[in-house]
């Protein structure tokens, strides 16, 4: 355990707290079962160190583990806490659980035995946790970390602050937010180096070879976190590949399922379920109609990647600037909102809010006679009516 103790302090003493993600503040610390789960390097692991070390002057009360460590090769997680509670330890953070065969048990007893730890835990943002903690369901309190947003980006890269701002908010009042906005920035290029590589925070340490390490962060999930949660063979993740691959060349994409059913060579359930697999794990987004029918329910109506820069990684030579900025536009909405694809229009916003996403250019001809109907318009700095900048979505969280 003393090895565990010595790399936990070492972490924490060298973790940088000068950027806060979004989440921290919406977190109830003081919960005695936290779960945060997220995709592959939105920086879960950071924000548990940042609170260890910002919270705990008593350093002996805390410990942060991560699951994955070699330790647990010939120990278990039982053991440890055993250990840690005898030294007089309180607060327990556990990363990448689901890299603990029977994880969940485990918590749970430790949970019922152990009423004076408090137990924060991180894992794939696939984890059914509810699932997992049917018992605990009034008790466990679940967060989802996503990538950064355009506005964090602006705060991480440029040190500018700048509050978020609720979608109706945002409708009724964009031109005198965007005033706020533009004065302290160059927003167009800014938005376009977003789109580029400002999703993930690790693309600070080194731009270069950055699109290489999304391509790698995809593969890690592909290869380690899917397995690790659902019993599927080496053959079964060489053809989520395939498909992945499949979706990233033929953009934007919506699906033909029969089509590509033959090309990936598996039948028609399993691949609407390597698409849920794909969303889940944060690689894909599928967008679903509003109100779905029985023909369509088992199928997602458009499919993207989950964010532009994996765009930028995968997609390198066959960039779609419709589809980035509609992916743009879901992957943003999608924190906070329910978003649907749109009869007419590109998506259906809760139900209610219609948005054609376009260039600046974009007319409301599509849309003209929709009540409650909206313009996303990208390359503008300032918009007029219903006709609101693109990148201004980037403000939601």
């Amino acid at each position: 355990m003393e090895s565990l103790i010595i790399k936990s302090d070492r972490l924490v003493q060298f973790v940088n707290t000068n950027f806060v993600r979004y989440l921290y503040s919406n977190i109830e610390w003081n919960n005695r079962l936290i779960g945060i789960v997220g995709a592959k390097g939105t920086g879960k692991t950071t924000l548990l160190l940042q609170h260890i070390k910002q919270q705990f002057t008593d350093k002996s009360k805390c410990l942060y583990i991560s699951l994955d460590d070699i330790w647990f090769v010939t120990h278990s997680l039982s053991e440890l806490v055993e250990q840690f509670y005898l030294l007089g330890g309180t607060h327990l953070f556990l990363d990448e659980v689901h890299k603990y065969k029977n994880w969940d048990i485990e918590i749970k007893n430790i949970y019922d035995s152990y009423n004076s730890i408090n137990i924060v835990f991180t894992g794939s943002s696939m984890l059914e946790i509810f699932e997992a903690f049917v018992d605990f369901s009034r008790r466990v309190i679940v967060y989802e970390l996503r990538g950064m947003s355009f506005r964090e980006f602006l705060q991480y890269e440029y040190n500018i602050v700048f509050n978020t701002y609720s979608l109706p908010e945002i409708l009724n009042n964009h031109r005198n937010i965007v005033f706020e906005i533009v004065n302290k920035v160059k927003i167009i290029p800014a938005f376009k180096n977003y789109l580029e590589y400002g999703y993930y925070p690790y693309y600070k340490e080194s731009l270069p070879t950055y699109p290489f390490r999304v391509e790698q962060a995809i593969n890690k999930t592909l290869k380690e976190d899917i397995p690790a949660i659902e019993n599927i063979e080496y053959a079964t993740i060489l053809k989520i590949r395939k498909l992945l691959g499949t979706i990233a060349e033929m953009v934007p994409f919506t699906p033909n399922i029969t089509s590509l059913s033959a090309t990936i060579e598996v039948g028609r359930h399993a691949l609407v379920k390597y698409l849920y697999l794909l969303d889940k794990a944060g690689i894909i987004q599928c967008i679903n109609e509003p109100n779905p029918t029985i023909q369509t329910l088992s199928k997602p109506q458009k499919v993207y990647l989950e964010n532009t820069n994996i765009i930028n990684s995968l997609a390198f030579d066959n960039k779609n600037e419709g589809n980035i900025r509609e992916t743009f536009f879901a992957n943003q909405l999608r924190a906070r909102h329910k978003v649907n694809t749109a009869q007419n229009g590109d998506f259906t916003i809760d139900g209610k809010f219609v948005f054609e996403v376009g260039g600046k250019n974009k007319s409301n001809s599509q849309i003209k006679n929709i009540k409650n109907s909206y313009i996303a318009a990208d390359n503008i700095e300032t918009g007029f009516a219903n006709k609101i900048p693109l990148w201004l979505f980037g403000f939601l969280y």
